[in-house]
């Protein structure tokens, strides 16, 4: 079956750009329905050749360029498809019911490098990089650092005035896609000192084979496998001035808090996709496998924690579409993406281990899926800011509302 690209570039009309709808419903949901087929009929068998060499094949990434998958997200006038918050996570809900691999791959161009540049780059820039992003070259997001994870604030990586640009030196740590990356986005100091709301931070749109950048060897994972990380070197690379994101010094904080509230609600419709993978998984299997003489989805105990499932991964995409909603429609979603990150990030977690308990012994098994579920679901709690992180940030934020109108709604 051929799958092929469901929309075409057109220049949106002032309106359509303000009111930000999206994508055509009926062309969505035409999308949709095509991408359900293709991971199911294409990604999912693919599997196993992913996880043994631990990479996507060549050719279903040119097809998931084909798609248009790399620019879901990139506005039309770009060669994207204009898609709203609401209409990438579906997007990346279904993506995610096969291996993780294939949403890790385009995620961070459609949701953190491309938002970012979306949202905050001069028209030269965007006239530029978007359409790189969006034709599917590979882009990455460099903020972690071996000494900076949760706290983003106290990178050491450095930007040095250089004649009319600048000089990068620093190491970026666990970065996704760098291996392959043609382009990145990086975060560094623009000053030594540490300024007031974080204003020695800055955002630069860098070419990834720039002289002195190097890639680090592909750490080994737990789960997750064709997704690569590695470390980002960089030794006094010179970029232009105009790699300056938004031409304006110390908003690199502010565009790296934007752009995860986008990749902590791609995590999160992560977490609902591969959540409902392991209950179908476990639904089959219960419904297959007998005990006592009869399929083990007769047993009382059995179906609570089918239900229990499904009611975590209900409330789970509840939030989703809340928080979702509330991004179209202009609302600061910092809480509410950190609300719906970590409850689904820790549903799924619940989720895939009574997967392994529904599969018993068999399990524990490298042979069935309920293994490789369980290992590929625990960096959702960690990646995107940790739990205990997404804790923080909504204490934080509900106690500085209670403060401002003594409620909280």
């Amino acid at each position: 079956m051929k799958f092929r690209r469901m929309f075409s570039p057109t220049i949106p009309s002032e309106e359509q750009e303000m009111s930000n709808p999206g994508m055509d419903s009926e062309t969505f949901d035409a999308f949709i329905e095509q991408l359900r087929r293709y991971v199911r009929e294409r990604l999912i068998p693919a599997e196993e050749e992913v996880i043994a060499n631990d990479a996507i094949p060549d050719d279903i990434l040119a097809e998931m360029r084909e798609m248009g998958l790399f620019g879901i997200t990139i506005p039309e006038e770009f060669g994207g498809a204009g898609m709203n918050i609401s209409q990438y996570i579906e997007t990346v809900k279904q993506l995610a019911y096969a291996a993780p691999a294939y949403r890790s791959t385009m995620s961070i161009n459609v949701g953190m490098t491309g938002s970012a540049l979306k949202n905050f780059g001069t028209p030269e820039q965007k006239a530029y990089w978007l359409p790189r992003i969006a034709s599917g070259e590979i882009a990455c997001f460099g903020l972690t650092e071996p000494g900076s994870g949760s706290d983003s604030a106290a990178m050491q990586t450095m930007a040095v005035r250089d004649g009319n640009g600048y000089k990068l030196t620093g190491t970026k740590r666990y970065i996704t896609n760098s291996p392959h990356a043609k382009i990145g986005l990086i975060m560094a100091r623009t000053s030594k000192e540490a300024l007031p709301k974080n204003a020695h931070v800055s955002a630069f749109i860098v070419d990834m084979t720039s002289p002195g950048i190097s890639i680090g060897k592909p750490d080994k994972k737990m789960g997750q496998s064709g997704a690569h990380i590695a470390d980002i070197i960089m030794e006094d690379v010179k970029i232009p001035g105009d790699a300056l994101v938004g031409g304006e010094e110390g908003r690199g904080f502010q565009i790296a808090m934007q752009s995860l509230d986008n990749g902590r609600l791609s995590v999160a419709g992560m977490g609902v996709g591969m959540g409902r993978r392991a209950l179908d998984t476990a639904i089959r299997y219960a419904t297959e496998r007998k005990a006592f003489g009869e399929p083990i989805a007769n047993f009382q105990l059995i179906q609570a924690m089918l239900a229990d499932s499904e009611a975590d991964l209900y409330a789970a995409e509840c939030m989703i579409a809340d928080a979702c909603a509330r991004a179209d429609r202009g609302e600061n979603i910092l809480r509410k993406a950190a609300a719906a990150k970590l409850f689904s990030s820790e549903a799924c977690g619940r989720v895939v281990d009574r997967c392994v308990q529904v599969y018993g012994g068999a399990g524990y098994l490298a042979e069935y899926p309920a293994e490789r579920f369980f290992r590929d679901a625990r960096i959702l709690r960690i990646y995107e800011g940790t739990s205990q992180i997404m804790q923080l940030q909504i204490a934080k934020h509900l106690l500085r509302e209670f403060e401002r109108e003594g409620a909280v709604w």
